[in-house]
């Protein structure tokens, strides 16, 4: 009888054994909820690639953007006392009318149902811009503006890097371009709080800032200059920037 319950107590040790080897190996080739198994699970196929979820996402982004940064422009140019922020609402009427043409032709091919109106955020902030007035209204809309299109310059980026659909890649990039033109025209008023901005986004950083030590008075040596060394120096291209100093960016575009 003591044979018998050794022989068991064996046995089931190395069934046990053999189960917590076998385990780990099965659960990891059947489980679920990885990035790459979010991916495929909402992705689907179209004739200009795979559609993911984020590229639908971004899709209906860039149709609300346009559904409140347009009016937004338009009451800009009938409402501000001052010629920039005139200057930048007609930037950003000319420039969203444009995206929302290019947004609602991809959707139409792509099969995306997008809405009709702002979400209700964006109706807060056009209610907030239409209580305001002379120079509470100016700082409201380049701050409010200028806040929304850098939040959604990060989701562009993440789009034009990923995406696999081709609709959507040069979506990106025509939207990128337009982002770019606003944030300048908003900058250009002399009236965005930065303070603000890096406070806003600082509170909702969680990794630690990297990259070199601050300055202690001294002046560091000069870096050699990224320039080509090769015998061929017979380069057709231009830079995407104008002439000028440097970050200056082409707003002379829709």
């Amino acid at each position: 009888m003591r044979r018998i319950n050794g022989t068991a107590l064996i046995i089931a040790a190395l069934v046990a054994t053999v189960g917590a080897l076998a385990f780990p190996m099965w659960s990891y080739a059947d489980r679920s909820g990885t990035g790459q198994d979010n991916l495929n699970a909402a992705s689907v196929a179209t004739q200009w690639g795979p559609l993911s979820a984020t590229d639908r996402d971004f899709l209906v982004k860039v149709r609300l953007a346009g559904l409140w940064e347009l009016p937004a422009g338009q009451q800009a140019i009938e409402r501000a006392p001052t010629k920039a922020i005139k200057d930048a609402g007609d930037h950003l009427v000319v420039g969203h009318s444009d995206l929302d043409k290019r947004a609602r032709d991809v959707a139409a091919k792509l099969g995306v149902e997008l809405p009709n109106q702002p979400s209700e955020q964006q109706q807060a902030w056009l209610r907030e811009l239409s209580a305001a007035s002379g120079q509470e209204y100016e700082r409201k809309f380049a701050n409010l503006l200028r806040n929304a299109h850098g939040k959604v310059f990060s989701l562009v980026a993440q789009v034009r890097h990923t995406t696999r659909n081709t609709l959507i890649r040069q979506l990106a990039t025509d939207t990128n371009q337009t982002v770019l033109d606003h944030i300048t025209m908003l900058e250009g008023t002399g009236m965005v709080d930065f303070d603000a901005i890096a406070n806003e986004a600082a509170g909702g950083a969680t990794a630690s800032p990297t990259g070199p030590p601050p300055p202690n008075g001294n002046l560091p040596p000069q870096p050699v200059p990224a320039s080509p060394t090769g015998q061929d120096q017979s380069f057709t291209s231009r830079p995407s920037t104008q002439p000028g100093p440097p970050t200056a960016i082409n707003t002379n575009r829709p």
